[in-house]
């Protein structure tokens, strides 16, 4: 009998719909999460959790091959409008990346993708350890595997529940899952130190329930400084955590 947990979320996530409309206006987060991604991207690539389509649009400007999708109608639905070359079923998938009956539900996607990657989207997830197995099912013998999710739980303040966020993460806790899913380690690294004073500030001084557009836009402004600062820490620290894992051959 499969005892796995539907996974609860919200159909109607106006502060997520709200964050990532603010978020779609740093052009330069953006575009630093993407260049930080993409060196591991290549092949047929499945985006987990595409949202709006802040990273999505950088991947399919480059000419990628990448397959979208989403839990949610109303963004599968903004996706299709947004992108005329993803206006079909197959290319917005309706993905649910824990379904109790995962494997017989999605067994036409079994080992179809070159590369899986999930951005903000595991630490929603209550079992998490179920969601990196699926990824993994996802996979290709030989593909690749990328996670970001929030860094550190001391940093988990009120930005966390409004969005859902069941925990965040450690470098080791976020390998972990991958190596219990036989899936080897080839990089972990901390992304984005600069952004934690004023997620702090943010989120517990001020207790924001969403990121204020003007806090972004200053943020925004001083990116090629934060990325110099990872640089400085060589990625030791920071706001998320990024893991990048190969399935066997």
């Amino acid at each position: 009998m499969n005892l796995q947990k539907q996974f609860i979320f919200k159909e109607i996530d106006s502060e997520g719909f709200e964050t990532l409309k603010v978020i779609s206006d740093a052009y330069h987060f953006n575009d630093w999460t993407y260049q930080t991604v993409k060196p591991f991207c290549s092949g047929k690539i499945l985006e987990i959790g595409s949202g709006i389509g802040n990273i999505s649009t950088r991947f399919i400007d480059d000419g990628f091959n990448i397959t979208l999708s989403d839990i949610r109608d109303n963004y599968r639905k903004f996706l299709h409008e947004q992108f005329p070359t993803h206006a079909t079923p197959e290319s917005v998938l309706n993905l649910d990346l824990v379904h109790p009956d995962f494997e017989n539900v999605y067994s036409h996607l079994k080992g179809t993708f070159d590369t899986v990657f999930a951005l903000n989207v595991v630490e929603h997830i209550e079992n998490d350890n179920h969601a990196i197995q699926n990824c993994s099912y996802l996979l290709k013998p030989g593909g690749t595997l990328i996670i970001l999710v929030p860094a550190f739980q001391s940093l988990y303040n009120n930005f966390d529940k409004e969005l859902f966020h069941y925990r965040r993460y450690r470098r080791n806790t976020l390998s972990q899952l991958f190596t219990f899913n036989k899936l080897e380690v080839k990089k972990a690294f901390y992304f984005n130190a600069g952004g934690i004073p004023g997620w702090f500030v943010s989120g517990f001084i001020q207790k924001n329930k969403t990121i204020p557009a003007s806090q972004m836009k200053i943020y925004d402004a001083l990116v090629p400084v934060f990325k110099i600062i990872d640089k400085l820490l060589f990625r030791r620290i920071g706001l998320s955590v990024i893991c990048v894992g190969k399935k066997p051959l």
